[in-house]
């Protein structure tokens, strides 16, 4: 079984094929969600974080190349497995030049395209965290142990850590200096089923100043960055 924590998009209107792969993506343990038109697809994106999205050309009101640029421009790099029944050389390189990560051509064969989403969602995974922490991090003068759920701030204060923080806290130190977004923030602390607001993460962020900062009105470690997501800078 595959980490069914991975989060896949599918977008396709045929519904057969649609039922067929969304069933077998599921068998593989993936959580799957469903577009299918091109102007779904963006709200989807936009509102959630996916690992990985399988995207068919032919779309209705607007189509896969549509889909796949919209996304590069909001700098969105979600890993794109596009869908095509076009198999000239020039159908491939114009899916790959407009966002497309890898194409396959309709039909396919379905092995083939499990072991393609099951090698760009490992890749997607490796690229998102740029230093693997292990079980205690230092910074400054704190210290966080992330097995046993608790840290020593630089004024000698133990900090119970819940289990969130514990896990939004190694988040965002394994993606040190880049900013982390809301939706992979949701991803990976809050799960699929429960979506708290902006404010939430806030607090944690406001909760991590108090615990680690000197000068919680002047974060060194902390930030916010509006619009975007948060980030943790040394």
């Amino acid at each position: 079984m595959k980490d069914n924590r991975a989060n896949i998009l599918l977008v396709d209107d045929e519904e057969n094929l649609h039922e067929a792969l969304r069933l077998n993506l599921e068998m593989e343990g993936y959580t799957v969600s469903s577009a299918y038109d091109g102007s779904e697809a963006l709200r989807k994106v936009g509102d959630e974080y996916f690992d990985l999205i399988i995207l068919d050309i032919m779309l209705p009101e607007l189509d896969g190349i549509g889909v796949a640029e919209s996304i590069r421009v909001n700098n969105n790099e979600v890993p794109i497995l596009m869908l095509s029944a076009k198999n000239t050389s020039a159908d491939k390189v114009l899916g790959l030049k407009k966002g497309a990560d890898d194409y396959l051509t309709k039909p396919f064969n379905l092995e083939e395209l499990l072991l393609r989403v099951g090698k760009l969602i490992e890749k997607n995974k490796r690229m998102q965290v740029k230093e693997n922490v292990g079980d205690s991090y230092h910074f400054g003068d704190n210290k966080i142990d992330f097995k046993a759920q608790d840290a020593v701030a630089w004024n000698g204060d133990h900090i119970e850590l819940s289990k969130k923080e514990t896990m939004l806290l190694k988040l965002l130190i394994e993606n040190k200096g880049d900013v982390v977004t809301r939706e992979k923030i949701l991803q990976v602390v809050w799960g699929y089923n429960v979506f708290p607001t902006t404010r939430t993460i806030d607090n944690f962020i406001l909760n991590f100043r108090k615990y680690f900062e000197q000068d919680s009105r002047n974060p060194r470690y902390f930030h916010s960055v509006r619009g975007v997501g948060y980030k943790y800078t040394e």
